[in-house]
């Protein structure tokens, strides 16, 4: 009756294809922004906004798949009350 959800886990393949990728985004990023043909200042500036940019997208991740687990664990918690209640109710019993 109780169905476990399958485990998803990402190959290591996956993974270094993710880290690579991310990583050469990252590197092409800033040889385009040190051989900008523009003040130092304005190539600081894209430097702590590219900086900022990645953060922000580590945190979104994070909380994104925060929620999606909470939701998981919530999820299972009303299953097994669910299970717990159709197990103790006895449909031949007198009121």
């Amino acid at each position: 009756m109780s169905e476990t959800p399958v485990k998803q886990q990402n190959t290591a393949a996956y993974y270094g294809q993710a880290v690579a990728s991310f990583a050469i985004a990252l590197g092409a990023t800033a040889v385009g922004i040190t051989r900008l043909h523009a003040d130092a200042w304005v190539r600081a500036f894209l430097g702590i906004a590219v900086l900022y940019l990645v953060t922000s997208a580590f945190t979104l991740a994070k909380v994104v798949r925060d929620r999606q687990e909470a939701g998981q664990i919530v999820s299972r918690v009303d299953q097994a009350r669910l299970e717990k209640l159709l197990a103790e109710h006895d449909p031949f019993q007198k009121v």
